[in-house]
């Protein structure tokens, strides 16, 4: 059996990092220009060459997002970038303008061309003629129903690539100016403000400052909220059409929503392959995915029959923090030497999340900070101490409930 890429976001090294050690067979990530996503940290032409390097021995795939709708002072500026990702030689670039696949196809010819979600391609014509362009993936609109994304793979050889988990948004492909009006930061450039998410409420013209709710609701008003995605259920759906890859969102997301996303899909990827006729997904890689902050999920357009995209609140549901990631683990000490996150007390009950292996349960019976080496009662963020616990893998994360 042919099983689909599995994706991840890499918003920074450390999530690069994390989504590789986690189970992603590759990720995607941004120079310092011309991604989706300014605000996340990115990655310079030497942390490129890093994540690479690391990428290579892990046999994990790095494509770089070049998906920006940029202007022309800005267009001026790609050459001198795309060919420093030529030189990298980056697995493939994800774009969306023209002018950008135009200049890519001139200075950056060896590297394949993905084309992003933005360009939102909804039918197997359109898809056809991007790959007459020379293209070589198409990321499928998010607007697309399982039987459109079907035909989209019956009708064209393009590789095919779907999200699958994470924040969505209200406008066509993401394709919005709300932000841009609202705040000056443009989302087809990189800056969304996430203005979607904001309070809304009618202004009469003559009445100024009178702000009348357009439903009752004490909480306000979110009449462009979203829900977030979620296909884990539909793994086998999407395996047996020959979907190419699986992507989930999240370069602004933290490294333990990474690691806690990736190993979610990555164990049950895994246990269809084994077994695809008596295929059932345990309900505890769903509870896993509870665990991260976020908001109620769907199947987004997948299902045209689901409840619809309106969440009536900005609020994430959070139900745990990570407190510490293991840095190390000394096997003579029997202690997880661990980089606090957050507040930890002894006598905390924390569940460890592994890269690869099971979710473990401990009681802090002890912490011991590394330097100056004292005992402690409660650690803070920063601290780097030694925990008593059972063997666990470096990049483990401690989380505690919240509340």
């Amino acid at each position: 059996m042919r099983l689909p890429e599995l994706l991840a976001p890499a918003g920074n090294m450390e999530k690069a990092v994390v989504a590789m050690e986690y189970g992603a067979d590759a990720i995607y990530l941004a120079g310092k220009a011309f991604g989706m996503r300014a605000k996340a940290g990115n990655f310079s032409t030497q942390e490129l060459r890093e994540v690479l390097s690391l990428a290579r021995q892990r046999d994990v795939k790095v494509y770089v997002t070049v998906n920006t709708y940029p202007r022309n002072e800005e267009i001026d500026e790609l050459p001198e970038y795309l060919q420093e990702l030529e030189e990298l030689k980056v697995d493939a670039l994800i774009v969306a303008d023209v002018g950008v696949i135009s200049l890519a196809r001139q200075f950056a010819p060896s590297i394949p061309l993905h084309l992003s979600t933005q360009a939102n391609t909804v039918n197997y014509q359109a898809a056809k003629f991007w790959e007459s362009l020379g293209l070589t993936r198409l990321v499928a609109a998010r607007e697309l129903s399982r039987d459109e994304i079907a035909r989209l793979r019956r009708e064209t050889s393009l590789e095919l690539e779907v999200f699958v988990h994470g924040a969505m948004c209200v406008a066509y492909s993401g394709r919005c100016l709300l932000s841009n009006v609202l705040t000056g930061r443009d989302a087809n450039r990189g800056e969304c403000a996430q203005s979607c998410r904001w309070r809304y409420a009618v202004v009469e013209e003559k009445r100024p400052g009178e702000y009348m709710p357009i439903e009752e609701d004490d909480g306000g008003t979110h009449i462009f909220n979203s829900k977030d995605l979620c296909l884990i259920r539909h793994i086998p759906e999407l395996v047996q059409m020959g979907v190419d890859s699986l992507k989930i969102e999240g370069r602004m997301k933290s490294a333990y929503y990474v690691a806690t996303v990736v190993r979610a899909y990555r164990q049950a990827l895994d246990l269809y392959a084994q077994d695809p006729e008596h295929f059932a997904l345990p309900e505890e890689l769903v509870e896993e995915l509870d665990k991260v902050s976020h908001r109620p999920y769907w199947a987004g357009f997948f299902l045209p029959a689901d409840a619809g995209i309106y969440c009536p609140t900005s609020a994430y549901i959070q139900t745990y923090d990570v407190v510490g990631v293991v840095e190390d683990y000394d096997a003579d000490r029997g202690e997880a030497v661990v980089g606090v996150r957050n507040r930890l007390p002894v006598g905390a009950e924390v569940e460890v999340l592994q890269p690869r292996g099971p979710v473990l349960k401990t009681v802090i019976s002890r912490l011991t900070r590394v330097e100056p080496e004292e005992d402690l009662e409660t650690a803070h963020a920063n601290y780097k101490v030694r925990i008593p616990m059972e063997p666990v893998k470096p990049l483990s994360m401690l989380r505690m409930k919240v509340g």
